[in-house]
């Protein structure tokens, strides 16, 4: 991988049009020649935030909404050796490319993730970010906001994301880990937003989190949760 562009970066989209081009441009600025492609994968069929995009030089795909089915099919347009899974509200780590590429010089590595971040000065939002580092550690299964990276061969080979509403990135992890892949959690922390949190309370939002992923455990099918995360 050194010295030439490895990553695909695919973004799921959705109802994102303010935002995109910030997010791109971040992109764009701490590139240091590692990206290979930029896929925007928007679940408005109408492809409402792929008209805002201003970067001519992104590839771009629009379906159904649903995150599983968005990045699979960014998945499909991918050329990169590595795939990186990027949600349109995270900001990598300026050094994010160059710690990917040196994790994955080790071959026996599937893939990874980082640290989660929280985009807000608030203290509570100290305590979320040590609890996601821990269930990381323990579990192995880093969620979609903590930009996940894999392999592109290996994620193939287990048959990429399920097509469901939910849960799809703790599904596909936990896949993962029971086929024998290899994860590292970087220690460098992204930056997601908090609009969600404070938009629907952040009690509310991390007990509805802690519900969703227990009943998901205990075998809830991903299209009922589905109904209680929106």
């Amino acid at each position: 991988m050194t010295g030439r562009p490895f990553l695909s970066v695919i973004l799921p989209v959705l109802n994102e049009a303010k935002g995109i081009n910030d997010a791109l441009a971040h992109l764009r600025s701490i590139d240091d020649g590692s990206i290979r492609e930029i896929i925007l994968s928007d679940g408005d069929p109408a492809g409402s935030t792929l008209e805002a995009a201003r970067d001519a030089s992104v590839a771009t795909v629009a379906g159904p909404p649903g995150r599983g089915g968005q990045l699979n099919r960014g998945a499909a347009l991918a050329a990169g050796d590595v795939l990186l899974f990027l949600h349109a509200d995270t900001i990598l780590p300026p050094r994010a490319f160059e710690r990917i590429r040196l994790v994955l010089a080790d071959p026996s590595i599937t893939g990874g993730a980082f640290d989660l971040g929280i985009a807000s000065p608030r203290w509570y939002f100290r305590i979320t970010e040590r609890y996601a580092a821990c269930r990381t550690r323990l579990t192995r299964i880093p969620f979609g906001d903590q930009a996940i990276f894999l392999r592109r061969a290996f994620f193939e080979r287990i048959g990429r994301y399920a097509d469901i509403p939910v849960m799809e990135d703790v599904e596909l992890m936990t896949r993962v880990r029971r086929t024998g892949g290899r994860i590292t959690i970087l220690p460098d922390r992204v930056l997601t937003s908090a609009r969600r949190w404070e938009q629907e309370g952040v009690l509310f939002t991390t007990c509805r989190n802690w519900m969703l992923q227990g009943l998901y455990c205990l075998g809830v099918k991903p299209e009922r949760l589905a109904r209680f995360y929106r």
